[in-house]
């Protein structure tokens, strides 16, 4: 009897060890896991461009009026094409 309950208190020993481990290591790799998910969205956050100020301010309109012109007198742009730009810059 004394061999058996040794055998039983020594599987009780075994499986609680096994247990406290396989917890410890579910927690670190959870808190491994949450971390790299916090750079990896501070990293996508940083990447994305600023937003770009309105064009409302008339002289960056008038520059790209001036720009598109020039295009058209190259031959760059047609007729249409400029008339497609000018529409968008002027709203």
């Amino acid at each position: 009897m004394p061999g058996l309950l040794r055998g039983v208190a020594r599987t009780a020993v075994v499986a609680g060890t096994a247990t406290a481990v396989s917890g410890r290591v579910s927690r670190r790799q959870a808190g491994r896991w949450a971390q790299q998910d916090e750079q990896q969205q501070a990293q996508q956050s940083q990447a994305a461009p600023p937003p770009a100020p309105p064009a409302d301010d008339m002289s960056s309109k008038m520059d790209q009026l001036k720009q598109l012109g020039e295009l058209k007198a190259q031959g760059v742009l047609t007729e249409e094409e400029f008339e497609a730009q000018k529409s968008k810059i002027l709203g």
